[in-house]
């Protein structure tokens, strides 16, 4: 039974790290499920202190990503056709050209609903991609950081690995 929970919680860390990459899947709320699969039904625990500060952080990151993508097409001057074209562009890329969709898509999408907007030109239009795509960087390494660091508690957690 204990070989079952290990597979599934290795199943879990590691679709978590996937959907660091992978919009349609949250990634660093996966990896945490991976953790509490550990702390409730393996023979191992986690102290509750650190499951509820990385439950904290999980939550904060998710919403960060989300918002962190619009924040980098506003910052680079981009409005609500471009933030919607990166949003866009971001579905068509995951369904339609994966994997490179993920990161042309937003790019894209941003940069067409750039021009879309009365007086944009084409540099400007590539800046306000160019924030999309650093957006969608940031929120990457973000949780993927939070993903591994997840599973470095976990590994560091089971003695016999070491």
């Amino acid at each position: 039974m204990e070989i079952l929970i290990i597979i599934i919680i290795g199943i879990l860390l590691l679709l978590g790290i996937i959907g660091c990459f992978v919009p349609i899947i949250p990634g660093p709320p996966i990896s945490y499920g991976g953790l509490l699969v550990f702390h409730f039904f393996s023979s191992y625990s986690i102290e509750e202190n650190i499951l509820w500060l990385m439950a904290f952080v999980v939550f904060t990151v998710t919403i960060f990503d989300i918002w962190v993508q619009i924040y980098g097409v506003k910052k680079f001057g981009g409005t609500k056709k471009a933030v919607n074209g990166s949003i866009i562009g971001l579905i068509i890329g995951i369904f339609f050209f994966p994997p490179f969709g993920i990161v042309i898509g937003p790019f894209l999408g941003a940069f067409i609903g750039a021009r879309m907007e009365e007086n944009s030109d084409g540099n400007k239009a590539i800046k306000i991609a160019l924030g999309a795509l650093a957006g969608f960087f940031a929120g990457t390494m973000l949780k993927l950081s939070v993903s591994v660091y997840i599973s470095y508690i976990i590994f560091q957690a089971i003695p016999s690995l070491w």
